[in-house]
């Protein structure tokens, strides 16, 4: 039997509560109603799904089947299964490819999140004074990377008339002229060094943003007891952006994954192949070797670090917004 309550000043209101709880069920037309909602839901969705099926789903199929093929020029393909991706890992070179792939990836993010944090944290304490210089180092950003890589041609340049060696000449340092991109040992830095002042503008912004969320009473607290600014930048408003930091370096480092044109530009993945990227590794042995199984396998290695480093990323944004 079930119980009845009669409401205060409700009389001939009767809420019935069932046997053994409390907990209320949905209407059944409210659920039918959201059951309803899903072929909508479906209809409203497909043009992007297909979208999405032609320019990604399927590429990705058709790469993962080029992968399983030895396919030379017009030769006709032959059927190898994972023998691409065996001679991957045996290939010298491309074990080299992934070294120098770790350490361009590494140090480029480390450099342009680290650079662009500090900015961050000093333009915190005067939004209104840095407008300016943050709007010239954003605007870095915006520029392509092809067009970024030609500037930094001329500055790398092995003769006087390049930038660098111009300056050291100017400044008596003459003896320390270097043909940078043309040494397999300093290469690689300065294609790192490139990448990284073009990348430092998203990391600013985006850590900029997360310390103006810091609290301003929190700030107002530190300074009442009689805290330093240095010492409110480290121990308060860096701590409290960290969430911007994360995410640019998820950014960056996806980038810095991707990078083809400044690579493709500067040094072409020279001298040596000691530049050499698995995105350009890809590139060279598809496009220049004609060799497009053993490049579809590459790709497919370049996409499971990829996914490798967003997938982690990806699910823990999606746990702190839950």
């Amino acid at each position: 039997m079930s119980q009845s309550a009669i409401a205060p000043g409700n009389a001939g209101l009767v809420a019935t509560t069932p046997p053994g709880g409390s907990s209320r069920r949905k209407p059944a037309a409210i659920r039918r109603f959201r059951l309803g909602d899903v072929p909508a839901a479906y209809l409203l969705l497909a043009p992007v799904l297909i979208l999405f099926a032609f320019s990604v789903i399927y590429p990705l199929a058709d790469t993962v089947r080029l992968s399983l093929f030895d396919i030379k020029g017009l030769g006709k393909p032959k059927f190898v299964g994972l023998g691409n991706y065996l001679a991957l890992f045996n290939d010298p070179d491309f074990r080299r490819v992934i070294v120098t792939t770790f350490t361009w990836t590494v140090m480029s993010t480390v450099l342009s999140v680290g650079i662009g944090w500090m900015l961050a944290i000093v333009c915190a304490f005067s939004p209104q004074a840095t407008l300016i210089p943050r709007m010239v180092i954003f605007a870095a950003f915006g520029i392509s990377e092809a067009v970024t890589g030609f500037m930094w041609a001329g500055i790398y340049r092995p003769d006087a008339g390049g930038m660098l060696n111009g300056i050291l000449g100017f400044v008596g340092l003459g003896q320390f002229a270097h043909p940078w991109l043309g040494d397999s040992q300093t290469a690689l830095w300065c294609l790192i060094v490139a990448y990284s002042w073009a990348q430092v503008g998203l990391p600013l912004i985006v850590i900029f943003a997360a310390a103006q969320a810091v609290p301003r009473s929190t700030i107002e607290a530190a300074y009442m007891d009689g805290a330093r600014p240095l010492a409110i930048m480290w121990h308060i408003i860096a701590p409290l952006a960290m969430p911007g930091v994360r995410v640019a370096i998820f950014i960056n480092l996806l980038g810095s994954l991707r990078a083809f044109d400044m690579i493709y530009i500067l040094t072409a993945g020279g001298p040596v192949r000691s530049t050499e990227t698995v995105g350009y590794f890809m590139y060279r042995e598809s496009f220049t070797q004609f060799k497009l199984g053993y490049g579809a396998a590459a790709t497919m290695i370049l996409l499971a670090a990829v996914l490798l480093v967003s997938i982690p990323a990806i699910l823990q944004r999606t746990k702190e917004a839950r």
